[in-house]
């Protein structure tokens, strides 16, 4: 990602004298610049290298915890990043992802006044939400192991390219992709300009198989809606120029198409079907082991199209290094998004240096997002009640502090705050929904430590 690249980019400068970062800092700013464009498309690029000083391993760690108030999600995230160089600038990046979940995530249904069971996603047990309180399924639970490669290497006397492939296994999912990129200098080798593309071929696999969208949810050991694993293929593109202004000032644009085909529902989300005028989920039939109330499973179009605009600047004044990037998102759901980020590094002596850092982000809701199912209403051809599809602004705040040991290793430590808060049109209310609290905010910190190291 950007933010990614931003940070490499800085951490590699404050390992040098003031005469060193003068001298070379143009060459890794502009490496690093062109190489966002491969980030984009979930690959590697190699870190700048000399050859006659740098060692053949360079090693990259991580270890991140983000966790959510309220009992809710919970991540503990453990990523590494190795580097092999070769003769001629040919490098071989390998990297290692180990994430575990666990805690509550909403379902997608509404609060009531009075206690709601449903079944758990596999169909082996239930679940009940006190009355008043959101809908939470404790059930989430993972384990994610994602690996990738990357050969990197030059062609011709201007140009740089690189072949890759990821892998990751969840308990209910698999991924798999390949991707290549290529980029050319021009004019001194002051200008770049690249060229990405990207393909993934996911598997789905819910617990209890895919839910048929629109069916309600059933009573206990009843799977008769579910339809079985999903597949969706996913096909990426950017292009992009990245241009030294002067020694102190590199800019970038991107620009970037994605397109999702196949099974794109979240299988464990819900909608409430509710009553007309009260708004209040309609109850069910009783039946042993069923839900208490009418749900029914999630429905969204199997096919997604989204573009992007994507622009950094970075500029180096007199050793402090500030880093903006802005990237707009649309697609044909109709959601639009903005972000901005910001950062600005500054040195503290000659091996250290703090980062504040603060990202802004703010989207529409997609055109089928909607808080529940007015049961007087025929179904919807498409509807979702996920949160992550609705109107919601976002901002994430926190320090940076990094350090260069003795023996030239760096590290880091970071520690940022996310804050996010929505709200449901006020078309889409209906009696009751109009007193409740139907877009809760989400409150986050996020704590990552970071270890770069060669031999």
């Amino acid at each position: 990602m950007a933010a990614e690249v931003s940070a490499a980019v800085a951490a590699g400068a404050t390992d040098m004298s003031q005469r060193k970062k003068k001298k070379r800092s143009e060459r890794q700013v502009s490496a690093a610049l062109a190489s966002a464009t491969c980030a984009l498309l979930g690959t590697s690029m190699a870190p700048p290298a000399d050859a006659q000083e740098d060692p053949n391993w360079d090693f990259n760690t991580s270890l991140l915890y983000y966790g959510e108030d309220g009992d809710r999600v919970q991540d503990l995230s453990f990523k590494s990043l190795t580097t092999r160089r070769f003769t001629d600038d040919r490098f071989l990046t390998l990297g290692l992802t180990v994430d575990t979940l666990t805690g509550a995530s909403p379902n997608g249904t509404i609060r009531q006044d009075v206690p709601q069971t449903y079944t758990r996603p596999s169909g082996n047990g239930g679940y009940t939400i006190p009355a008043g309180e959101l809908p939470l399924d404790d059930t989430f639970k993972d384990t994610r192991v994602a690996i990738s490669a990357n050969w990197q290497q030059p062609i011709g006397d201007r140009g740089l390219g690189s072949l890759g492939f990821s892998a990751s296994k969840e308990y209910d999912y698999l991924h798999t992709g390949i991707n290549a990129r290529y980029a050319h200098d021009f004019n001194q080798r002051n200008t770049t300009v690249s060229a990405g593309f990207a393909f993934a071929r996911d598997s789905i696999e819910p617990v209890g198989g895919a839910p048929e969208p629109f069916t309600p949810m059933l009573e206990i050991g009843n799977t008769s809606n579910r339809l079985g694993d999903q597949d969706k293929d996913i096909l990426d593109f950017v292009v992009g120029v990245s241009q030294v202004i002067n020694p102190n000032l590199v800019v970038q644009a991107n620009y970037s198409y994605s397109n999702s085909q196949g099974y794109l529902n979240n299988p464990y989300k819900l909608l409430s079907l509710v009553d007309p005028v009260t708004g209040d989920t309609l109850e069910r039939p009783a039946v042993p082991g069923g839900p208490s109330h009418e749900y029914r499973f999630e429905g969204r179009p199997d096919e997604r199209t989204q573009h992007g605009i994507y622009t950094q600047a970075k500029l180096n004044m007199g050793g402090k290094v500030l880093d903006t990037s802005y990237r707009y998102m649309t697609d044909d759901w109709e959601i639009d998004s903005h972000t901005l980020d910001v950062r600005y590094r500054w040195p503290i002596g000659e091996r250290s240096y703090i980062e504040p850092h603060v990202r802004y982000y703010t989207q529409t809701e997609a055109d089928f997002y909607r808080l529940s199912l007015d049961s007087a209403q025929p179904l919807p051809e498409f509807a979702s009640s996920d949160y992550r599809l609705g109107n919601f602004d976002a901002i994430t705040a926190g320090l940076k502090y990094g350090w260069t040991t003795r023996n030239g290793n760096d590290m880091s430590v970071r520690v940022e705050w996310y804050t996010q808060s929505g709200e449901v049109p006020a078309g889409q209310l209906i009696g009751n929904q109009a007193s409740r609290d139907n877009y809760p905010d989400l409150n986050a910190v996020i704590v990552q430590f970071s270890y770069r190291f060669s031999r």
